[in-house]
């Protein structure tokens, strides 16, 4: 694209060419919403710079012209937000540091997010030019090396939008990464995670990954990655584990791009967290073996290795990496069992008296994570092509998940949840007991017998109770 394709693109913005038509300021649209216009994306956060007036005048009287809500942001930095009544476009607001256009661009990170455009002419500075020229090499380049040891997130954000564009750093730009690998877990915990679910949002996650761990930064928040290197491959495994969860990220990328419309509507919502299901369902592939550097054995006369029950270990074992980084409680529910039940899928699909009775098992008891974890044991099928795993096999396993998912899919549209047959005090009326984690036992033994099938009246389930007592 040529910078008057760009410039039009801006002018033909509707909200934008509002503002340039009935203010008189000089004003540039700046940074990331620049970006996406000259790649094509859809950007509702204009971000502006008002050289002329106080920013918070200025957005007070934008909020006033678009009837929107006027948020002050940051008041020592000056920075304001407008949100348009649709609650989806908005606008960030400021001056530039030091009263210096220029000076407030050479600050930034990289020099695809340095550009600025005037609303109203389209002129584009000529410090600016570079960002236009590695936009259309498609590469990621410095503005200084200094602004990533003032703030060392823009590190992170160096692999983020590797990870969403799929442009490659330029060599110095590793170097820094490099060079400064240990200073990316000062800032604040929560612009690192709110980053790392960027990354993981991208398409090329797996690819930024990797080029992460070389610079070191991904040990720096993973500590438990340098584990994963130790454990080698085997006959199960054509690769280490740390690359075998870098494949399974691929994988589940590749399986989620190739998915039927039904699959890619339950992964694309956006449950907890503020990311959709697929980006928490990439970081859980990246976790989902972590418990098996800890319960890896070698039996001596086959010497076969085994990790025996390393999906419960690797469930206790990510909940204080996630809460280091300020995952909050239901991010942490929803990785932590995808790890646990990564396998259970394919455990259900090889079953002997496999059934629609046993699919059904299988998705009562997932239930909103039913299709989540499919996606995940084929990543982990697909990623795990050892000596002994013949296409065969995989091809097996992955048309009887295939099956699965198509049950789960069109079961899910008419299933009703499990009706309540006992409470917690009609059982200890029964049984004449008092509350104990014992009843707490019984309930989820009930559930499990109504989940088979077994049970389906409150008859049935008194019968049931007396039993267990």
């Amino acid at each position: 694209m040529n910078t008057q394709t760009l410039t039009d693109n801006i002018k033909n913005d509707a909200l934008l060419n509002n503002i340039a038509s009935f203010f008189d300021n000089e004003i540039y649209l700046v940074g990331g919403c620049v970006r996406d216009f000259f790649l094509g994306n859809i950007s509702y956060d204009r971000d502006l710079i008002v050289l002329d007036e106080d920013a918070g005048k200025f957005a007070r009287k934008l909020s006033d012209f678009f009837n929107g809500k006027y948020i002050p942001l940051d008041e020592e930095n000056k920075i304001y937000r407008v949100v348009l009544p649709d609650k989806i476009n908005y606008f960030d607001i400021t001056n530039p540091v030091e009263n210096s256009l220029e000076n407030d661009i050479k600050r930034r990170d990289l020099t695809i997010n340095a550009i600025a455009v005037n609303i109203k002419t389209g002129e584009i500075p000529s410090f600016c030019l570079g960002g236009i020229e590695d936009l259309n090499k498609k590469i990621l380049r410095e503005i200084s090396e200094k602004n990533f040891t003032d703030d060392p997130l823009r590190l992170l954000r160096i692999f983020r939008f590797y990870s969403s564009l799929g442009f490659e750093p330029a060599e110095n730009l590793i170097h820094i990464a490099s060079k400064y690998s240990n200073l990316i877990n000062k800032p604040a915990k929560e612009r690192i995670e709110y980053e790392l679910m960027k990354l993981f949002n991208g398409k090329y996650c797996a690819e930024s990954l990797i080029l992460m761990d070389k610079t070191g930064i991904l040990e720096q928040l993973f500590p438990i990655v340098k584990e994963l290197k130790q454990i080698p491959p085997n006959q199960h495994h054509h690769l280490d584990l740390f690359h075998h969860s870098i494949e399974t990220v691929k994988q589940v990328q590749i399986i989620y791009e190739n998915s039927s419309e039904e699959v890619k509507s339950h992964m694309d919502r956006t449950d907890f967290g503020g990311f959709p299901r697929i980006t928490h369902l990439k970081l859980a592939c990246l976790l989902h073996d972590i418990g098996k550097p800890s319960t890896w054995t070698i039996e001596e006369n086959t010497q076969r290795h085994r990790f025996i029950k390393h999906d419960s270990e690797g469930e206790k074992l990510c909940v204080p990496i996630l809460k280091n980084l300020c995952f909050s409680n239901k991010q942490i529910e929803y990785i932590s069992y995808i790890i646990k039940k990564h396998m259970y899928p394919s455990a259900v699909v090889s079953a002997p008296d496999m059934s629609e009775k046993t699919m059904m098992r299988y998705l009562r008891k997932s239930e909103d994570n039913a299709i989540d974890n499919i996606l995940i044991a084929q990543a982990d099928r697909l990623s795990a092509l050892g000596p002994e795993i013949t296409g065969e096999i995989v091809n097996n396993n992955i048309n009887a998940l295939n099956n699965l998912m198509d049950f789960c899919i069109e079961t899910r549209k008419n299933i009703k949840p499990l009706p309540k047959l006992l409470d917690g005090n009609e059982i200890m009326q029964i049984l004449n007991i008092k509350p104990s984690p014992k009843l707490g036992e019984i309930l989820d033994t009930l559930k499990e017998a109504q989940i088979s099938g077994d049970i389906t009246t409150k008859e049935e389930a008194v019968n049931f109770i007396k039993t267990l007592k």
